[in-house]
Formats: C-alpha cells, sequence, structure tokens
C-alpha cells in the first residue's frame, strides 16, 4: 500500500515528459538503429539522461523506515541481490538452450562472430602481415573492452526505464480501476505493473534487429524472465541504484566472460558469494552482541 502510494505521487510536467523520453522515446530509438547509427547514438544519450531522471524517481521507493541501513548491511543486500539473479538466470539459461534453440543457436553465432571481430591481429590490403607498434595494439584493446564496458554500463540504467514504466502503469490503473485503487486491492496493479514491464523488456531485446520469429520469440521469453528478475529485486531492495549496479555487473562480466575472460561471470559471483558470507557473519556476531549487551544492562530504580 505505502509503495503504491509513493509511486503514484503527482508528477510535474516536466517530469512526465522526461518519464515519457526514456520509455517510449527510448523505445522507438532502439528500432530506428536499425536503420540509422545517429538514432542508436541518440538512445544512449537517452540512457545516459536517464541516469539524472533515476535520481528524482528513486526517492519514491523508500519505504519510510526510521533505522537506515548500515553500510554493510547495503553490501549484504548488493550481495545477495547479486546472488539471486546470478541463480536465476542461470535456470532461466537453461530452460532457454532446452526450449527455443533456434534463439540459442543464434545467439552463439552472434557470440563467436562478435568474438572473432575482436581480433587485434592486422593485415594490409595486399594480406600480408604487418607489425603492429605495441602501444598502438595496447590502445586498441583499452578502446574495445572500455566501449564493451561503458555500453553494459548504460544497460544497467534500464532500471531506470523499468521503475518509470511501472509509475506509469501504475497511474493509468489508478484512473482506469479507482474503486479497486481506494479498496486497498493495490498489489495486485503493481504485480500487473512488473509483469507488462517485464513482457516489454523482453521486446526491446528484439527492436533492434530483424529476426525470424522463432528466435524473437525465444529472446523475448528469455530476456522478459531475466527482466521480471530485475523487477523482483528492485521491489524488495527498495533500492534502485542498487539494481542498476547488479544489472550492469552482471552484463559488464558476461560480456568479459564471452570475448575476453572465460567464465568470468563465474569468478565475480564466487567471489561475492565469499563476501555475502563474511558479511553475514560479521552481521550475526554484531547483532548476537548487541543483544547480549541489552540483557546485560542493569535495570533502573522504580
Amino acid at each position: 500500500m505505502r509503495l503504491t502510494t509513493n509511486l503514484t505521487k503527482p508528477i510535474s510536467k516536466k517530469l512526465l515528459v522526461a518519464i515519457l523520453i526514456i520509455t517510449f522515446g527510448a523505445e522507438i530509438l532502439l528500432y530506428l538503429t536499425r536503420y540509422s547509427s545517429m538514432a542508436s547514438t541518440l538512445y544512449d544519450a537517452v540512457m545516459v539522461s536517464s541516469f539524472f531522471i533515476g535520481w528524482k524517481l528513486y526517492p519514491r521507493l523508500e519505504n519510510g523506515e526510521t533505522n537506515r541501513k548500515s553500510p554493510r548491511q547495503h553490501m549484504l543486500q548488493f550481495t545477495g541481490a547479486f546472488l539471486i539473479f546470478f541463480l536465476g538466470s542461470t535456470v532461466i539459461n537453461v530452460y532457454s538452450s532446452l526450449t527455443f534453440t533456434d534463439f540459442n543457436e543464434d545467439y552463439d553465432h552472434y557470440v563467436q562472430t562478435y568474438t572473432e571481430s575482436q581480433s587485434f591481429e592486422k593485415e594490409d590490403k595486399s594480406n600480408s602481415a604487418v607489425h603492429e607498434i605495441p602501444v598502438t595494439s595496447f590502445f586498441e584493446k583499452v578502446d574495445t573492452v572500455s566501449s564493451d564496458i561503458y555500453t553494459d554500463s548504460l544497460a544497467g540504467l534500464e532500471e531506470v526505464w523499468r521503475l518509470a514504466y511501472m509509475i506509469l502503469l501504475l497511474v493509468i490503473f489508478r484512473k482506469v480501476f479507482p474503486r479497486r485503487w481506494e479498496n486497498g486491492s493495490r498489489d495486485i496493479f503493481l504485480l500487473a505493473a512488473l509483469f507488462i514491464t517485464s513482457i516489454l523488456f523482453g521486446i526491446d531485446h528484439t527492436l533492434d534487429t530483424e529476426q525470424p520469429w522463432a528466435i524473437r520469440l525465444g529472446a523475448i521469453v528469455t530476456f522478459a524472465n531475466m527482466g521480471f528478475l530485475f523487477g523482483v529485486i528492485l521491489l524488495w531492495t527498495r533500492n534502485l541504484w542498487l539494481t542498476v549496479i547488479v544489472h550492469a555487473l552482471y552484463d559488464i562480466t558476461a560480456t568479459l566472460s564471452w570475448y575476453y575472460i572465460e567464465y568470468a561471470v563465474e569468478y565475480f559471483t564466487l567471489g561475492v558469494l565469499i563476501l555475502h558470507i563474511y558479511l553475514l557473519t560479521l552481521e550475526k556476531l554484531t547483532q548476537k552482541r548487541s543483544m547480549q549487551e541489552k540483557m546485560t544492562v542493569p535495570a533502573g530504580p522504580l
């Protein structure tokens, strides 16, 4: 109840226009990237600008708790969220590989093609080998890796897109179904918004390229499930930026795993798991010590 009330607080005209730009506008630009590199540049600009829109929207997720989380508790929340997404995405990927073979084969082909394109061995026009200057080769690698990391970082800001869409949908539900809204049946509207944004997240991953329906359907289902996981993490943590970071880091490690460092996702997740266990142990010890101190405090005079 409190969450839906916060999310549907009055929206200024400027903020509404900004929300429409980073939702519908981003989707239109994403579709146009099929035909224009300029649309791709504008799409990146919209994603960057969504950071500032997110700064305006993220307070709506706060639950008004008086006891603020400590840095350790925030870190525990992050490690827990990342581990949940890793486990969930692993199940989704296995399901997708078994169910949507056309999509899986097409995706594997895309990864292989991109990997081959990242070869840093150059040949001249006469197909004779050219010895590269080490410094030039180094900066070419840096440029390529940096470009991938930049793209994956922008992908994390898709969580601002998700939150903006959920706010728009909830506002629409409140207007269309005022009686059910006032009767307190708002959780169903929140779940509907989560489901719809997950489907849109899946569809958006097919807008930039034209593919056969067998491949497109696999992409929609796979990425919709991924989007649902991110949406659950967003609503569970009530922390937009934590969800953005989880999304971005997962994409970055996946890119490193596909193209540069094999099993980068697994290595990073193992590190997150070790950190999670360590922080959880410290948190439990701190709570136990705090309880013992409260029990040993002498009672005051009656």
